[in-house]
């Protein structure tokens, strides 16, 4: 296992070790285990890119593991009040359509690459998370719940801009 795969399993190691931790209440030791994993994020892939080191399972297992955090952590922020559901349920919406059609395409032998705004997307998402996560600072939670938004923004952009490049799928 080259180093950019073995960072991504790193991340999703570290998933329930920082739902532990937040569960707990512990949110500095949460909050700092999730930026090491989302940080892993960036590293893994461009390392795998740089080194020419991208394999079939960091297609598929790096956009996974950032869902692993990312909507771990969105769940917890919802039910503690922190995030409004809406949020979390236009999110899931956008990744079970996306899903979806990467299924379909697939299916055909198609491999669908992320796009850019996709990436957009999980940036704010990560860091509105993060603020959040901390959200002591009523500066903190005040840039956490405008990072959410725009994230959320960028989550319908970057699913409407998926289905539309990728319509093709639905008349196969």
């Amino acid at each position: 296992m080259n180093l950019p795969n073995k960072l991504t399993t790193l991340r999703v190691i570290i998933v329930p070790f920082f739902v532990i931790s937040y569960m707990l209440g512990w949110r500095t030791i949460a909050f700092l285990l999730f930026v090491a994993a989302s940080v892993t994020d960036y590293l893994d892939g461009m390392i795998a890119r740089r080194d020419g080191l991208v394999t079939n399972f960091g297609k598929i297992m790096d956009p996974l593991a950032d869902k692993i955090l990312v909507y771990s952590a969105m769940t917890l922020l919802t039910a503690d009040g922190t995030i409004h559901p809406i949020i979390l349920i236009i999110v899931l919406a956008r990744e079970f359509t996306v899903a979806g059609i990467r299924t379909v395409a697939a299916s055909d032998g198609t491999v669908i690459a992320a796009a850019m705004s996709g990436k957009i997307k999980t940036v704010l998402q990560m860091i509105a998370v993060a603020l959040l996560i901390l959200a002591k600072p009523p500066v903190l939670y005040k840039l956490g719940q405008i990072t959410i938004w725009l994230a959320l923004a960028m989550t319908i952009v970057s699913g409407a801009e998926y289905v539309w490049k990728n319509k093709g799928v639905f008349t196969k």
